[in-house]
Order: structure tokens, then C-alpha cells, then sequence
């Protein structure tokens, strides 16, 4: 009888154990294609793109990475001064600094490479 139930124990702590932190393939896809619409200086395409994936824009900017850089910093990077001007509401110095204080891990981020 408690072979029975170590043995059941193991199973479904396996099963919990194993859930993989990876993020789905299509958030992954709408995110890169937020990311890429960043690299254009076009609000018509940033906001379509926007809309289209019905992205939260509260929980993900502030979280979101794209090629390792802070969205809104790299939108700035990218030289895409009208979509980095349009996020910044959203990623506003508080949320930064709360960022630094907290010391967010991988975990609390949206990142993304392409």
C-alpha cells in the first residue's frame, strides 16, 4: 500500500517538476513581430501590429526584452524615436527602478531574440 502511493507521489511530482518554462511558440511569434515592428519608425505599423496580436500594453513593455535590451531602450536603439516616445508611458522611470531594485530574473521577462 505505500509503495502504491510513493509511487504515485513520484509520478505526478514529475509531472509538476517537468513543466518546461519555455514560452509558447506563439506568444514567442507575436512578441519577435512587436519587436520587429519597433525597428521601423512607423506608428501605423507598430500600432497595427499591436492590435492585431491584442498585446496587453501594461504587462508587456514593461517586461518585454528583445535581444537583450529593455524594450523601450531598444526601440531607441533602433533609432525608432516615435515608438520608444509612444512605450514610455508604459515603461515610466518608477517601473524602472522598481526593475533595478528587484533585480528581475529571466523569469519576470518576456524575452525574445531574432
Amino acid at each position: 500500500m505505500n509503495k502504491g502511493i510513493v509511487l504515485v507521489g513520484l509520478c505526478l511530482s514529475s509531472l509538476v517538476f517537468g513543466a518546461s518554462a519555455a514560452m509558447h511558440p506563439t506568444m514567442e511569434n507575436s512578441l519577435i513581430a512587436v519587436c520587429k515592428a519597433a525597428t521601423q519608425d512607423n506608428l501605423y505599423k507598430f500600432n497595427r501590429t499591436i492590435k492585431e496580436y491584442r498585446i496587453n500594453k501594461k504587462n508587456v513593455f514593461p517586461n518585454l526584452v528583445c535581444n537583450g535590451q529593455q524594450f523601450h531602450d531598444f526601440a531607441l536603439a533602433q533609432g525608432s524615436t516615435k515608438v520608444a516616445n509612444k512605450i514610455a508611458r508604459y515603461t515610466s522611470a518608477i517601473n524602472l527602478e522598481q526593475a533595478i531594485a528587484s533585480k528581475r530574473t529571466a523569469d519576470n521577462n518576456y524575452s525574445v531574440t531574432f
